[in-house]
């Protein structure tokens, strides 16, 4: 299955473990599926500020 990762930049290797969810990409054809960023295998996205729920990132230390 092909699926989308959000974000910038990403730790995913050849047989990382990630979890999916629906939701497809209009710009990217036979794209149907995205990655759940912050579990399993995936890493959130780092120095995230805003929108940080949707990219698996921690509140940063003010």
């Amino acid at each position: 299955v092909t699926a989308y990762i959000p974000g910038e930049g990403h730790n995913l290797q050849e047989h990382s473990v990630v979890m999916i969810r629906g939701g497809r990409v209009k710009d990217l054809p036979g794209v149907r599926y995205h990655i759940v960023r912050g579990t399993l295998d995936t890493s959130g996205v780092q120095d995230r500020r805003q929108r940080r729920s949707k990219y698996g990132a921690k509140r940063p230390k003010s």
